[in-house]
């Protein structure tokens, strides 16, 4: 998926904007080997650097890594895929987040971050958990639907996995999960009744692809008219994130 790192930056800015309090839980150590994993536009790779930290930051997206670029000059970022990356050193910690729910090959993941950690190393990330905008993914499939578009209907683009089955998954990578957490955050979208169609056209295209331009219009229009008992609070619109967070610790 190609990314507009532009509009990311100025309409969705809530998504590295919740982090902040990400990086508070990774508590970045002076001349600590940090890497942030999915970095995007780097944000929040800045945060950490300003607290001293050696920080590293990656993304797949050449679009996402050439902003970061543009708007941190001062730091390290590269172009690399979180599942086959080769760290060219351990880490003391990895830091992710809003990305691992993009991420299919949780295995691949899980021991390419593992093995990119110092022993005792730390992997702190928050990503979309079990439910994670389930009224926008309900209304969006019961649309598509409707209008006869099947295959988009079923396009899962997500991994949005429960606590107990995620951290299963980190201990069995040889992780121990120190704390995990699954909770509601609400998150505003910005433009109002305008804000549904932008979200799922920056963040699910996919669910769209191949769909003739008014109709898509038209569809977009149908899935805010459903969302709107759920989303809309007296003008402001809110989308039904839930999130899960966690540290787990390298063990050998």
């Amino acid at each position: 998926m190609k990314w507009n790192a532009e509009l990311y930056d100025q309409k969705h800015s809530f998504v590295f904007q919740y982090g902040e309090n990400l990086v508070e839980l990774l508590n970045p150590q002076k001349d600590e080997q940090i890497l942030d994993l999915g970095c995007g536009t780097g944000y929040l790779t800045q945060q950490i650097h300003e607290q001293e930290a050696k920080v590293r930051g990656t993304d797949s997206s050449p679009e996402m890594i050439r902003q970061a670029k543009e708007n941190y000059p001062g730091i390290d970022f590269a172009v690399e895929d979180a599942t086959t990356f080769k760290a060219t050193a351990q880490y003391d910690a990895v830091f992710s987040n809003a990305v691992l729910h993009w991420i299919k090959n949780t295995d691949a993941l899980m021991q390419n971050v593992y093995n990119s950690l110092k022993p005792g190393g730390r992997f702190v990330a928050e990503m979309g958990g079990k439910g994670n905008v389930q009224h926008l993914l309900n209304a969006t499939r019961q649309v598509l639907q409707q209008h006869g578009y099947t295959k988009q209907a079923q396009t899962q683009i997500w991994y949005f996995p429960s606590l107990g089955e995620y951290t299963s998954r980190l201990e069995a990578a040889g992780f121990r999960v120190t704390y995990a957490a699954h909770f509601d955050r609400k998150t505003p979208l910005q433009d109002g009744d305008q804000g549904v169609a932008k979200w799922i056209m920056m963040f699910g295209p996919l669910l769209t692809a191949g769909i003739p331009q008014k109709e898509k219009e038209q569809m977009l229009a149908e899935v805010t008219a459903l969302l709107e008992p759920h989303y809309n609070e007296n003008g402001q619109w809110y989308a039904d994130y839930k999130r899960l967070r966690f540290i787990a610790i390298k063990e050998v």
